[in-house]
């Protein structure tokens, strides 16, 4: 069972790495092996909730796992800069969207504080030719799912986590089991992070939570961020308050050590 306390890990070069052609091999055959998780509430009986190897990853998506789209295409799309577009957009319509509140044709009607038109199948369509996994994000995610960790997604996005899961099949590796579209909530909101738990029914110290930033910025695309006790609450810190073990993300090679060093088994057949 993971201990319950933060790890602040000094970062070392990694000891050992594959050259990128037996990297890319040997993920490639074990693709082809994994099914896919089923992307649904689970339902677990008192056996299987026994018999589970913990602790839990709980994976943050965006910038974590896949790369953000929102803040590298979206304003080039428009023929914006990106300071244009967080000016002109609604302040509060991609929050709605994420919670599930406006389906993607209302976000459409207010997506600009204007309520100008745009060509919304575009955007989609911008946003999915973005999607891309972070560098050595995936064969991470192989080694974990062949340890037999059980992994979910934790993460504030829309219905278009869909268009991530059509292109890249994250599902190979873990569930999208928390998506704040689904629950109708998003981090840093405490009941997000209680519901988690409340869900797979273990004790917070059994889950660890892996986000890219400590804090998001005002006015990104992620909307505002609440405020607790004159300090914004932070996605990380957020997780902790909980009693959840936090983690920020920065690369693949830091992760794998900051993992290993909470005892992650990593390792793998072919080293």
């Amino acid at each position: 069972m993971a201990v319950a306390l933060t790890v602040r890990a000094v970062h070392v070069p990694l000891k050992k790495v594959l050259p990128k052609s037996t990297r890319n091999n040997n993920l490639n055959y074990r693709r082809k092996k994994m099914m896919p998780i089923v992307s649904s509430f689970p339902i677990r009986t008192e056996q299987n909730v026994n018999n589970r190897k913990l602790p839990i990853l709980l994976f943050d998506i965006m910038d974590t796992v896949v790369r953000d789209p929102f803040y590298h295409d979206v304003a080039p799309f428009f023929g914006m800069s990106f300071k244009e577009l967080i000016e002109s957009k609604h302040p509060t319509a991609w929050i709605e969207f994420e919670e599930g509140r406006v389906d993607e044709m209302e976000l459409a009607g207010k997506f600009f504080k204007d309520k100008r038109s745009f060509d919304l199948e575009g955007l989609k369509n911008c946003m999915r030719r973005g999607y891309s996994y972070i560098d050595g994000i995936e064969e991470l995610l192989c080694n974990l799912k062949e340890n037999n960790y059980e992994m979910h997604a934790f993460t504030n996005y829309p219905i278009w986590y869909r268009l991530i899961e059509e292109k890249l099949n994250i599902s190979t590796y873990l569930s999208w089991t928390f998506c704040s579209c689904m629950i109708g909530k998003r981090k840093p909101d405490p009941d997000f992070y209680l519901e988690v738990i409340r869900h797979l029914r273990v004790d917070p110290t059994s889950c660890i939570f892996i986000d890219d930033r400590l804090e998001r910025p005002r006015g990104s695309g992620c909307g505002f961020i609440p405020k607790k006790g004159g300090e914004r609450l932070r996605n990380v810190e957020a997780a902790i308050e909980i009693g959840i073990n936090g983690l920020q993300f920065k690369n693949a090679n830091l992760l794998r050590q900051d993992l290993s060093k909470m005892g992650i088994d990593i390792s793998t057949d072919d080293g």
